[in-house]
């Protein structure tokens, strides 16, 4: 909208799965406490992108120039070395991390004030999870939005600012595809020449394991994964988690009349009641006592 203002932060792995048991728990503190940060007013989405990298440019970056003395063999072999390591490694799969946040704002100037701050609490959170991130420019996020509507296609990103008052054009002229195409179906869609699907994954359970994001990105293809986060305003909360503990409770009243009438015990209850009824109450007490 007129009004919504983002930034983008790229950010990288750390290594929480080999961890020690007491360094998995601080690091999990730490990362409970970089999502508490985001408040109702702060709209958030984390972006993983897997693609296939251009062999030719990673030939490139990693390449080692002879220069006509006696470490010319080194070179060679050297080079050859991480050409095939390269070959070895990821099947070329480039994978990056991103983190998009974004705030209502009458003006530019309102916003990129706030943004700023928030961007610089966000890479000092990061920093206390020893995690390295940057933040992109205009240029950066143009070219992830261009690599991620041409995926798995070998089209360079030529861009420049300079270029916009000259010919016309907007930024959306230089990351678009050659063609959009949606299905009736609403999951699967057509980009250029690549045909895609979509997946969206409700998470409701009240325990989900820490392998699970993991296991997604391991997959060895074109793929980006987004989370998309909403933070609840407290008073809120507790009252849609009151509602729902009305709700639970009406229904447990209706299986003990129902188990009156049909002359069972009214104490023994269906046992998702039971856990539902359980969960929520213990939601609603850690938001009132627990400031979460």
């Amino acid at each position: 909208t007129e009004r919504y203002y983002t930034k983008t932060i790229q950010f990288w792995d750390i290594n929480f799965q080999l961890a020690q048991k007491e360094a998995k728990r601080a690091i999990f503190e730490d990362w409970c406490d970089f999502l508490n940060f985001f408040d109702s007013t702060i709209h958030f989405q984390f972006s993983f992108i897997n693609q296939r990298s251009n062999t030719e440019d990673m030939k490139q970056l990693i390449y080692i120039p002879s220069r006509g003395d006696d470490f010319d063999d080194i070179c060679t072999e050297y080079r050859e070395f991480l050409i095939g390591q390269m070959a070895k490694g990821n099947n070329g799969l480039s994978k990056n991390k991103y983190l998009t946040f974004g705030i209502e704002a009458d003006n530019p100037r309102s916003a990129k004030a706030r943004l700023e701050r928030l961007e610089l609490d966000i890479l000092n959170n990061f920093k206390t999870l020893g995690v390295k991130a940057v933040s992109l420019n205009g240029a950066a996020r143009l070219r992830v939005l261009h690599d991620a509507l041409h995926l798995g296609e070998v089209v360079p990103f030529r861009f420049s600012w300079k270029d916009l008052p000259r010919n016309g054009l907007s930024t959306k002229d230089y990351i678009a595809p050659s063609s959009f195409e949606f299905n009736r179906d609403g999951r699967t869609f057509r980009m250029g020449q690549k045909f895609g699907a979509a997946s969206c994954i409700s998470l409701i359970a009240a325990e989900i394991s820490d392998r699970m994001l993991a296991d997604l990105l391991e997959i060895e293809h074109n793929m980006i994964v987004s989370m998309h986060m909403q933070s609840i305003d407290q008073v809120t909360a507790i009252k849609m988690i009151k509602r729902t503990v009305s709700d639970v409770g009406k229904m447990k009243l209706d299986e003990q009349k129902k188990a009156v009438r049909a002359g069972y015990d009214p104490d023994i209850l269906p046992p998702d009641l039971a856990t539902y009824s359980e969960e929520s109450l213990n939601l609603l007490k850690d938001l009132q006592s627990r400031n979460e």
